[in-house]
Protein backbone atom coordinates (compact mmCIF):
# COMPACT_ATOMS: atom_id res chain seq x y z
CA UNK A 1 0.00 0.00 0.00
CA UNK A 2 2.17 2.85 -1.27
CA UNK A 3 1.30 6.08 0.53
CA UNK A 4 2.57 9.06 2.47
CA UNK A 5 2.23 6.95 5.57
CA UNK A 6 4.54 4.28 4.11
CA UNK A 7 7.09 7.02 3.48
CA UNK A 8 6.68 8.17 7.07
CA UNK A 9 7.39 4.62 8.22
CA UNK A 10 10.63 4.56 6.27
CA UNK A 11 11.72 7.90 7.70
CA UNK A 12 10.81 6.67 11.18
CA UNK A 13 12.99 3.59 10.77
CA UNK A 14 15.98 5.75 9.84
CA UNK A 15 15.23 8.08 12.76
CA UNK A 16 15.07 5.17 15.18
CA UNK A 17 18.43 3.84 13.99
CA UNK A 18 20.02 7.29 14.36
CA UNK A 19 18.61 7.88 17.84
CA UNK A 20 19.56 4.51 19.22
CA UNK A 21 23.00 4.63 17.60
CA UNK A 22 23.57 8.03 19.20
CA UNK A 23 22.66 6.67 22.62
CA UNK A 24 24.87 3.61 22.02
CA UNK A 25 28.10 5.54 21.44
CA UNK A 26 28.97 5.52 25.14
CA UNK A 27 31.82 3.22 26.18
CA UNK A 28 31.16 -0.23 27.61
CA UNK A 29 30.00 0.16 31.21
CA UNK A 30 31.75 -1.63 34.04
CA UNK A 31 28.88 -4.09 34.44
CA UNK A 32 28.95 -5.02 30.78
CA UNK A 33 25.47 -3.61 30.18
CA UNK A 34 25.98 -1.55 27.06
CA UNK A 35 23.31 -0.97 24.44
CA UNK A 36 24.06 -1.72 20.80
CA UNK A 37 22.16 -2.40 17.63
CA UNK A 38 23.29 -6.03 17.84
CA UNK A 39 21.73 -6.50 21.29
CA UNK A 40 19.25 -9.38 21.00
CA UNK A 41 16.94 -7.52 23.40
CA UNK A 42 16.59 -4.60 20.99
CA UNK A 43 13.51 -4.78 18.78
CA UNK A 44 12.01 -2.17 16.48
CA UNK A 45 8.33 -1.30 16.95
CA UNK A 46 6.92 -3.42 14.13
CA UNK A 47 9.01 -6.43 15.16
CA UNK A 48 7.91 -6.01 18.77
CA UNK A 49 4.27 -5.66 17.69
CA UNK A 50 4.38 -8.76 15.51
CA UNK A 51 5.94 -10.80 18.34
CA UNK A 52 3.21 -9.71 20.79
CA UNK A 53 0.48 -10.48 18.23
CA UNK A 54 1.88 -13.96 17.43
CA UNK A 55 2.07 -14.67 21.17
CA UNK A 56 -1.75 -14.61 21.15
CA UNK A 57 -1.86 -16.95 18.12
CA UNK A 58 -3.37 -14.18 16.02
CA UNK A 59 -2.62 -13.91 12.32
CA UNK A 60 -4.53 -10.94 10.87
CA UNK A 61 -4.65 -11.03 7.09
CA UNK A 62 -3.75 -7.34 6.91
CA UNK A 63 -1.46 -5.12 8.97
CA UNK A 64 -4.16 -2.44 9.19
CA UNK A 65 -7.83 -2.28 8.24
CA UNK A 66 -7.76 -0.32 5.00
CA UNK A 67 -11.07 -0.35 3.17
CA UNK A 68 -12.87 1.79 0.63
CA UNK A 69 -16.27 2.00 -0.97
CA UNK A 70 -18.62 1.18 1.92
CA UNK A 71 -21.25 3.86 2.49
CA UNK A 72 -23.37 2.26 5.27
CA UNK A 73 -26.03 4.95 4.70
CA UNK A 74 -24.97 7.35 7.44
CA UNK A 75 -27.57 9.85 8.55
CA UNK A 76 -27.33 13.12 10.42
CA UNK A 77 -26.14 11.37 13.60
CA UNK A 78 -23.21 9.83 11.68
CA UNK A 79 -24.17 6.45 13.17
CA UNK A 80 -25.57 3.37 11.47
CA UNK A 81 -26.60 0.67 13.92
CA UNK A 82 -28.55 -2.58 13.85
CA UNK A 83 -29.83 -4.98 16.46
CA UNK A 84 -28.50 -8.48 15.93
CA UNK A 85 -28.40 -11.99 17.31
CA UNK A 86 -25.26 -14.03 16.85
CA UNK A 87 -25.60 -17.37 15.11
CA UNK A 88 -24.36 -20.38 17.10
CA UNK A 89 -25.53 -18.83 20.36
CA UNK A 90 -27.98 -21.60 21.10
CA UNK A 91 -31.66 -21.12 21.78
CA UNK A 92 -32.03 -18.81 24.74
CA UNK A 93 -35.68 -18.20 23.92
CA UNK A 94 -34.88 -14.50 23.49
CA UNK A 95 -35.62 -12.41 20.41
CA UNK A 96 -33.29 -9.84 18.90
CA UNK A 97 -35.31 -7.13 20.63
CA UNK A 98 -35.19 -8.95 23.97
CA UNK A 99 -31.42 -9.33 23.85
CA UNK A 100 -30.79 -5.66 23.15
CA UNK A 101 -27.53 -6.35 21.30
CA UNK A 102 -26.40 -3.75 18.80
CA UNK A 103 -23.54 -3.38 16.32
CA UNK A 104 -22.77 -0.22 14.44
CA UNK A 105 -20.45 2.14 12.68
CA UNK A 106 -19.72 5.75 13.51
CA UNK A 107 -18.31 7.99 10.80
CA UNK A 108 -15.53 9.86 12.57
CA UNK A 109 -16.09 13.59 12.50
CA UNK A 110 -12.46 14.74 12.37
CA UNK A 111 -11.18 12.36 9.72
CA UNK A 112 -11.03 12.04 5.97
CA UNK A 113 -12.82 8.70 5.70
CA UNK A 114 -12.65 6.81 9.01
CA UNK A 115 -15.39 4.59 10.46
CA UNK A 116 -15.36 3.32 14.04
CA UNK A 117 -17.01 -0.04 14.71
CA UNK A 118 -18.66 -0.76 18.05
CA UNK A 119 -20.80 -3.24 19.96
CA UNK A 120 -23.46 -2.13 22.43
CA UNK A 121 -24.98 -4.68 24.81
CA UNK A 122 -27.90 -3.53 26.91
CA UNK A 123 -27.72 -4.63 30.52
CA UNK A 124 -29.14 -8.04 31.41
CA UNK A 125 -30.32 -6.45 34.66
CA UNK A 126 -31.76 -2.98 34.02
CA UNK A 127 -31.48 -0.30 31.39
CA UNK A 128 -30.97 2.18 34.23
CA UNK A 129 -27.62 0.52 35.04
CA UNK A 130 -24.51 2.60 34.32
CA UNK A 131 -23.11 2.81 30.80
CA UNK A 132 -19.60 1.31 30.70
CA UNK A 133 -17.23 1.59 27.76
CA UNK A 134 -14.32 -0.87 27.43
CA UNK A 135 -11.06 -0.10 25.61
CA UNK A 136 -8.57 -2.85 24.75
CA UNK A 137 -4.93 -1.81 24.46
CA UNK A 138 -2.13 -2.97 22.19
CA UNK A 139 -2.00 -0.29 20.92
CA UNK A 140 -3.93 -1.61 17.96
CA UNK A 141 -5.79 -4.65 19.36
CA UNK A 142 -9.52 -5.10 18.89
CA UNK A 143 -11.87 -4.91 21.86
CA UNK A 144 -13.44 -8.12 20.56
CA UNK A 145 -10.58 -9.91 22.34
CA UNK A 146 -12.05 -8.75 25.65
CA UNK A 147 -15.62 -9.26 24.46
CA UNK A 148 -15.15 -12.98 23.75
CA UNK A 149 -12.37 -13.95 26.18
CA UNK A 150 -12.85 -11.66 29.15
CA UNK A 151 -15.95 -9.75 30.21
CA UNK A 152 -18.44 -9.78 27.32
CA UNK A 153 -21.85 -11.50 27.32
CA UNK A 154 -20.47 -14.68 25.71
CA UNK A 155 -17.44 -16.93 25.32
CA UNK A 156 -16.33 -18.71 22.14
CA UNK A 157 -16.08 -22.49 22.36
CA UNK A 158 -13.61 -24.63 20.42
CA UNK A 159 -16.23 -25.43 17.77
CA UNK A 160 -16.97 -21.69 17.28
CA UNK A 161 -20.32 -21.78 19.03
CA UNK A 162 -21.10 -19.27 21.78
CA UNK A 163 -21.99 -19.81 25.42
CA UNK A 164 -23.31 -17.21 27.84
CA UNK A 165 -20.74 -15.72 30.20
CA UNK A 166 -22.19 -15.95 33.70
CA UNK A 167 -19.94 -13.08 34.76
CA UNK A 168 -20.19 -10.75 31.76
CA UNK A 169 -20.04 -7.10 32.71
CA UNK A 170 -23.39 -6.59 30.95
CA UNK A 171 -24.90 -8.11 34.10
CA UNK A 172 -24.36 -4.81 35.91
CA UNK A 173 -23.96 -2.30 33.08
CA UNK A 174 -24.96 -1.26 29.60
CA UNK A 175 -21.72 -2.23 27.91
CA UNK A 176 -19.95 -0.69 24.89
CA UNK A 177 -16.89 -2.10 23.10
CA UNK A 178 -15.15 0.00 20.45
CA UNK A 179 -12.52 -0.94 17.89
CA UNK A 180 -9.99 1.88 18.07
CA UNK A 181 -7.74 3.56 17.00
CA UNK A 182 -8.68 3.62 13.30
CA UNK A 183 -7.43 0.51 11.49
CA UNK A 184 -8.14 -1.82 14.43
CA UNK A 185 -10.72 -4.62 14.42
CA UNK A 186 -13.59 -3.74 12.06
CA UNK A 187 -12.76 0.00 12.20
CA UNK A 188 -11.26 1.23 8.97
CA UNK A 189 -10.47 4.05 6.60
CA UNK A 190 -9.54 4.38 2.94
CA UNK A 191 -7.07 7.15 3.81
CA UNK A 192 -3.84 6.46 5.73
CA UNK A 193 -3.89 10.00 7.13
CA UNK A 194 -6.67 8.81 9.46
CA UNK A 195 -4.23 6.59 11.40
CA UNK A 196 -3.79 8.16 14.86
CA UNK A 197 -0.40 8.90 16.41
CA UNK A 198 -1.22 10.27 19.87
CA UNK A 199 -3.78 10.48 22.66
CA UNK A 200 -5.20 13.76 21.38
CA UNK A 201 -6.40 12.06 18.21
CA UNK A 202 -7.61 8.97 20.08
CA UNK A 203 -9.50 10.85 22.81
CA UNK A 204 -11.14 13.28 20.37
CA UNK A 205 -12.40 10.37 18.25
CA UNK A 206 -13.83 8.62 21.30
CA UNK A 207 -15.47 11.79 22.58
CA UNK A 208 -17.05 12.47 19.19
CA UNK A 209 -18.30 8.88 19.11
CA UNK A 210 -19.91 9.26 22.54
CA UNK A 211 -21.69 12.41 21.47
CA UNK A 212 -23.16 10.59 18.47
CA UNK A 213 -23.94 7.48 20.54
CA UNK A 214 -25.94 9.37 23.17
CA UNK A 215 -27.72 11.31 20.45
CA UNK A 216 -28.73 7.94 18.97
CA UNK A 217 -29.64 6.56 22.42
CA UNK A 218 -30.88 9.56 24.44
CA UNK A 219 -32.51 7.24 27.02
CA UNK A 220 -29.01 6.36 28.28
CA UNK A 221 -27.55 9.87 28.37
CA UNK A 222 -28.49 10.47 32.01
CA UNK A 223 -27.11 7.14 33.24
CA UNK A 224 -23.85 7.12 35.16
CA UNK A 225 -20.93 6.66 32.76
CA UNK A 226 -17.64 4.82 33.37
CA UNK A 227 -14.54 4.30 31.22
CA UNK A 228 -12.72 0.97 31.59
CA UNK A 229 -10.00 -1.03 29.85
CA UNK A 230 -6.61 -2.66 30.21
CA UNK A 231 -2.98 -2.63 29.12
CA UNK A 232 -2.22 0.23 26.71
CA UNK A 233 -5.62 1.61 27.68
CA UNK A 234 -3.65 2.93 30.67
CA UNK A 235 -2.81 5.65 28.15
CA UNK A 236 -6.18 5.85 26.40
CA UNK A 237 -8.34 5.98 29.52
CA UNK A 238 -6.88 9.03 31.35
CA UNK A 239 -6.77 11.01 28.09
CA UNK A 240 -10.36 10.04 27.23
CA UNK A 241 -11.62 10.78 30.75
CA UNK A 242 -9.97 14.21 30.66
CA UNK A 243 -11.54 14.89 27.23
CA UNK A 244 -15.03 13.97 28.46
CA UNK A 245 -14.62 16.09 31.60
CA UNK A 246 -13.37 19.01 29.51
CA UNK A 247 -16.33 18.69 27.13
CA UNK A 248 -18.74 18.73 30.07
CA UNK A 249 -17.13 21.80 31.60
CA UNK A 250 -17.24 23.66 28.29
CA UNK A 251 -20.81 22.50 27.62
CA UNK A 252 -19.65 21.35 24.17
CA UNK A 253 -22.54 19.01 23.47
CA UNK A 254 -24.55 16.37 25.29
CA UNK A 255 -23.50 16.23 28.94
CA UNK A 256 -21.88 12.86 29.66
CA UNK A 257 -22.46 11.78 33.25
CA UNK A 258 -18.85 10.70 33.88
CA UNK A 259 -18.48 9.16 37.33
CA UNK A 260 -15.20 7.30 37.09
CA UNK A 261 -12.55 5.44 35.14
CA UNK A 262 -10.83 2.10 35.79
CA UNK A 263 -7.44 0.97 34.50
CA UNK A 264 -6.61 -2.74 34.54
CA UNK A 265 -2.94 -3.80 34.34
CA UNK A 266 -2.26 -0.61 32.44
CA UNK A 267 0.75 1.35 31.21
CA UNK A 268 0.23 4.87 32.54
CA UNK A 269 3.47 6.30 33.98
CA UNK A 270 6.33 4.56 32.12
CA UNK A 271 9.15 6.17 34.11
CA UNK A 272 7.96 4.52 37.31
CA UNK A 273 6.64 1.34 35.73
CA UNK A 274 9.73 0.47 33.69
CA UNK A 275 11.88 0.82 36.80
CA UNK A 276 9.62 -1.74 38.46
CA UNK A 277 10.31 -4.43 35.84
CA UNK A 278 13.55 -5.65 37.40
CA UNK A 279 12.16 -5.38 40.94
CA UNK A 280 9.12 -7.47 40.04
CA UNK A 281 11.22 -9.98 38.09
CA UNK A 282 13.60 -10.41 41.02
CA UNK A 283 10.76 -10.76 43.54
CA UNK A 284 9.11 -13.43 41.38
CA UNK A 285 12.46 -15.22 40.75
CA UNK A 286 12.38 -14.62 37.01
CA UNK A 287 15.91 -13.24 37.22
CA UNK A 288 18.77 -13.65 39.69
CA UNK A 289 20.35 -10.96 41.87
CA UNK A 290 23.31 -11.00 39.48
CA UNK A 291 20.97 -10.38 36.53
CA UNK A 292 19.29 -7.61 38.51
CA UNK A 293 22.61 -5.86 39.21
CA UNK A 294 23.79 -6.20 35.63
CA UNK A 295 20.61 -4.50 34.36
CA UNK A 296 20.88 -1.42 36.58
CA UNK A 297 22.51 0.62 33.84
CA UNK A 298 19.76 -0.28 31.36
CA UNK A 299 17.11 0.76 33.89
CA UNK A 300 18.92 4.03 34.61
CA UNK A 301 19.32 4.75 30.89
CA UNK A 302 15.61 4.05 30.41
CA UNK A 303 14.60 6.48 33.15
CA UNK A 304 16.81 9.21 31.69
CA UNK A 305 15.32 8.67 28.25
CA UNK A 306 11.75 8.84 29.60
CA UNK A 307 12.52 12.09 31.45
CA UNK A 308 13.49 13.59 28.08
CA UNK A 309 10.20 12.33 26.67
CA UNK A 310 8.00 13.75 29.43
CA UNK A 311 4.34 14.13 28.53
CA UNK A 312 4.66 15.71 25.10
CA UNK A 313 5.66 12.97 22.65
CA UNK A 314 8.03 13.44 19.73
CA UNK A 315 11.37 11.94 18.69
CA UNK A 316 12.71 11.80 22.26
CA UNK A 317 9.80 9.48 23.13
CA UNK A 318 10.69 7.24 20.19
CA UNK A 319 14.22 6.96 21.54
CA UNK A 320 12.86 6.21 25.02
CA UNK A 321 10.72 3.39 23.60
CA UNK A 322 13.76 1.79 21.99
CA UNK A 323 15.95 2.14 25.07
CA UNK A 324 13.35 1.01 27.61
CA UNK A 325 12.13 -2.07 25.81
CA UNK A 326 15.62 -3.49 26.15
CA UNK A 327 14.84 -3.88 29.87
CA UNK A 328 11.61 -5.80 29.28
CA UNK A 329 13.04 -7.94 26.47
CA UNK A 330 16.09 -8.93 28.52
CA UNK A 331 13.86 -10.16 31.34
CA UNK A 332 11.75 -12.15 28.87
CA UNK A 333 14.88 -13.69 27.37
CA UNK A 334 16.41 -14.56 30.74
CA UNK A 335 13.18 -16.05 32.09
CA UNK A 336 13.24 -18.51 29.19
CA UNK A 337 9.71 -19.12 27.98
CA UNK A 338 7.67 -17.67 30.84
CA UNK A 339 4.37 -16.16 29.76
CA UNK A 340 4.90 -12.43 30.33
CA UNK A 341 1.12 -11.96 30.63
CA UNK A 342 0.93 -14.61 33.37
CA UNK A 343 4.22 -15.86 34.79
CA UNK A 344 2.56 -18.98 36.26
CA UNK A 345 2.35 -20.27 32.70
CA UNK A 346 4.87 -21.20 30.02
CA UNK A 347 4.82 -20.06 26.41
CA UNK A 348 5.27 -22.79 23.82
CA UNK A 349 7.75 -21.22 21.47
CA UNK A 350 6.18 -17.89 20.52
CA UNK A 351 2.68 -18.96 21.60
CA UNK A 352 1.52 -17.71 25.02
CA UNK A 353 -2.27 -17.77 24.49
CA UNK A 354 -4.50 -19.11 21.74
CA UNK A 355 -7.07 -16.46 20.85
CA UNK A 356 -7.34 -17.57 17.22
CA UNK A 357 -11.00 -18.55 17.54
CA UNK A 358 -12.01 -14.88 17.56
CA UNK A 359 -10.53 -14.45 14.06
CA UNK A 360 -12.19 -17.66 12.83
CA UNK A 361 -15.55 -16.70 14.32
CA UNK A 362 -15.62 -13.11 13.05
CA UNK A 363 -14.59 -14.23 9.58
CA UNK A 364 -17.65 -16.47 9.23
CA UNK A 365 -20.07 -15.12 6.64
CA UNK A 366 -23.07 -15.72 8.88
CA UNK A 367 -21.45 -13.65 11.64
CA UNK A 368 -20.47 -10.87 9.26
CA UNK A 369 -24.00 -10.77 7.89
CA UNK A 370 -25.44 -10.58 11.42
CA UNK A 371 -23.18 -7.64 12.26
CA UNK A 372 -23.68 -5.85 8.94
CA UNK A 373 -19.95 -5.54 8.18
CA UNK A 374 -20.10 -7.31 4.82
CA UNK A 375 -16.67 -7.85 3.29
CA UNK A 376 -14.80 -5.55 5.69
CA UNK A 377 -11.74 -7.26 7.13
CA UNK A 378 -11.35 -8.04 10.81
CA UNK A 379 -7.86 -7.02 11.97
CA UNK A 380 -7.47 -8.57 15.42
CA UNK A 381 -4.32 -6.56 16.18
CA UNK A 382 -2.67 -4.03 13.87
CA UNK A 383 1.12 -3.76 13.77
CA UNK A 384 0.68 -0.56 11.72
CA UNK A 385 -1.40 1.10 14.46
CA UNK A 386 1.14 -0.06 17.06
CA UNK A 387 4.00 1.46 15.09
CA UNK A 388 2.07 4.68 14.44
CA UNK A 389 1.68 5.20 18.21
CA UNK A 390 5.36 4.67 19.02
CA UNK A 391 5.99 8.33 19.92
CA UNK A 392 3.05 8.14 22.34
CA UNK A 393 4.09 5.06 24.28
CA UNK A 394 6.57 6.54 26.75
CA UNK A 395 4.49 9.60 27.55
CA UNK A 396 3.34 10.01 31.13
CA UNK A 397 -0.47 9.96 31.14
CA UNK A 398 -0.71 10.17 34.92
CA UNK A 399 -0.22 13.95 34.76
CA UNK A 400 -3.85 14.63 33.84
CA UNK A 401 -5.38 12.39 36.51
CA UNK A 402 -5.07 14.60 39.63
CA UNK A 403 -7.37 17.26 38.16
CA UNK A 404 -10.03 14.59 37.64
CA UNK A 405 -9.67 13.32 41.20
CA UNK A 406 -9.96 16.87 42.57
CA UNK A 407 -13.28 17.19 40.77
CA UNK A 408 -14.54 13.97 42.35
CA UNK A 409 -14.13 11.65 39.35
CA UNK A 410 -13.35 8.19 40.75
CA UNK A 411 -10.31 6.17 39.69
CA UNK A 412 -9.81 2.43 40.19
CA UNK A 413 -6.42 0.96 39.30
CA UNK A 414 -6.39 -2.83 39.48
CA UNK A 415 -3.76 -5.39 38.53
CA UNK A 416 -3.45 -9.16 38.47
CA UNK A 417 -0.53 -10.22 40.63
CA UNK A 418 1.10 -12.57 38.08
CA UNK A 419 1.36 -10.17 35.14
CA UNK A 420 4.89 -9.09 34.19
CA UNK A 421 4.27 -6.74 31.26
CA UNK A 422 2.16 -4.23 33.27
CA UNK A 423 2.88 -5.58 36.73
CA UNK A 424 1.16 -4.66 39.97
CA UNK A 425 4.31 -3.24 41.60
CA UNK A 426 4.75 -0.59 38.90
CA UNK A 427 1.06 0.26 38.99
CA UNK A 428 1.04 0.52 42.77
CA UNK A 429 4.10 2.76 42.74
CA UNK A 430 2.75 5.33 40.29
CA UNK A 431 -0.58 5.45 42.12
CA UNK A 432 1.17 6.04 45.45
CA UNK A 433 3.55 8.65 43.96
CA UNK A 434 0.83 10.69 42.23
CA UNK A 435 0.54 14.20 43.64
CA UNK A 436 -3.01 15.23 44.56
CA UNK A 437 -4.72 16.68 47.61
CA UNK A 438 -5.53 13.26 49.07
CA UNK A 439 -2.14 11.66 48.50
CA UNK A 440 -1.02 11.69 52.14
CA UNK A 441 -4.26 10.07 53.30
CA UNK A 442 -4.19 7.51 50.47
CA UNK A 443 -0.61 6.46 51.27
CA UNK A 444 -1.50 6.13 54.96
CA UNK A 445 -4.70 4.19 54.30
CA UNK A 446 -4.71 0.55 55.43
CA UNK A 447 -4.47 -2.28 52.93
CA UNK A 448 -7.46 -4.54 53.44
CA UNK A 449 -8.72 -7.76 51.85
CA UNK A 450 -11.02 -7.73 48.83
CA UNK A 451 -13.24 -10.73 49.42
CA UNK A 452 -15.76 -12.50 47.23
CA UNK A 453 -18.03 -15.17 48.71
CA UNK A 454 -16.04 -15.03 51.93
CA UNK A 455 -12.73 -15.79 50.22
CA UNK A 456 -9.89 -13.31 49.82
CA UNK A 457 -9.68 -12.39 46.13
CA UNK A 458 -7.21 -9.53 46.43
CA UNK A 459 -5.82 -6.72 48.54
CA UNK A 460 -7.00 -3.13 48.24
CA UNK A 461 -6.60 0.34 49.64
CA UNK A 462 -8.41 3.55 48.98
CA UNK A 463 -9.08 7.11 49.99
CA UNK A 464 -11.71 9.41 48.56
CA UNK A 465 -12.04 8.88 44.81
CA UNK A 466 -8.88 6.73 44.46
CA UNK A 467 -8.69 2.94 44.89
CA UNK A 468 -5.90 0.47 44.15
CA UNK A 469 -6.57 -3.29 44.02
CA UNK A 470 -4.13 -6.17 43.56
CA UNK A 471 -6.10 -9.18 42.32
CA UNK A 472 -5.00 -12.64 43.45
CA UNK A 473 -4.52 -15.56 41.06
CA UNK A 474 -4.74 -13.39 37.95
CA UNK A 475 -2.40 -12.30 35.20
CA UNK A 476 -2.67 -9.47 32.67
CA UNK A 477 -6.33 -10.20 31.82
CA UNK A 478 -8.09 -10.11 35.17
CA UNK A 479 -11.66 -10.60 33.84
CA UNK A 480 -10.50 -13.74 32.02
CA UNK A 481 -8.60 -15.21 34.98
CA UNK A 482 -10.98 -14.13 37.76
CA UNK A 483 -14.35 -13.46 36.10
CA UNK A 484 -16.49 -13.52 39.23
CA UNK A 485 -14.11 -11.35 41.22
CA UNK A 486 -13.78 -8.84 38.37
CA UNK A 487 -17.57 -8.52 38.03
CA UNK A 488 -17.90 -8.00 41.78
CA UNK A 489 -15.08 -5.45 41.65
CA UNK A 490 -16.90 -3.47 38.96
CA UNK A 491 -20.28 -3.67 40.67
CA UNK A 492 -19.05 -2.59 44.09
CA UNK A 493 -16.82 0.13 42.69
CA UNK A 494 -19.65 1.69 40.68
CA UNK A 495 -21.90 1.52 43.76
CA UNK A 496 -19.23 3.08 45.99
CA UNK A 497 -18.95 -0.12 48.05
CA UNK A 498 -15.60 -1.53 46.93
CA UNK A 499 -13.77 -0.94 50.21
CA UNK A 500 -16.70 -2.17 52.29
CA UNK A 501 -17.15 -5.66 53.67
CA UNK A 502 -17.80 -8.64 51.40
CA UNK A 503 -21.33 -8.94 50.07
CA UNK A 504 -22.92 -12.11 48.73
CA UNK A 505 -22.90 -12.18 44.92
CA UNK A 506 -26.37 -11.67 43.50
CA UNK A 507 -26.46 -13.86 40.41
CA UNK A 508 -28.77 -12.74 37.66
CA UNK A 509 -30.81 -15.01 35.44
CA UNK A 510 -30.35 -14.50 31.70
Amino acid sequence: MASAFSLTQSILSVLLFFLVSTISTSAETKDGDSLSMSDSSLEFPRTQAERLIRALNLFPKNEVNHHAGKDHGFGESRIVEKQFKFPFLGDSGASVQDLGHHAGYYRLQHSKDARMFYFFFESRNSRTDPVVIWLTGGPGCSSELALFYENGPFHITNNLSLTWNDFGWDKVSNLIYVDQPTGTGFSYSSDDDDIRHNEEGVSNDLYDFLQAFFKEHPQYAKNDFYITGESYAGHYIPAFAARVHQGNKRKEGIHINLKGFAIGNGLTNPEIQYQAYTDYALDMKLITKSDYNSMKTSVSRCQQAIKLCGANGGSSCVAAYMVCNVVFNKIVRISGGKNYYDIRKECEGNLCYDFSSVEDFLNLKSVRDALGVGDIDFVSCSSTVYEAMVADMMRNLEVGIPALLEDGIKLLVYAGEYDLICNWIGNSRWVHAMEWSGRKEFVAAPTIPFSVDGLEAGMQKGHGPLTFLKVHNAGHMVPMDQPKASLEMLRRWMQGKLTQADEPFQDLVI
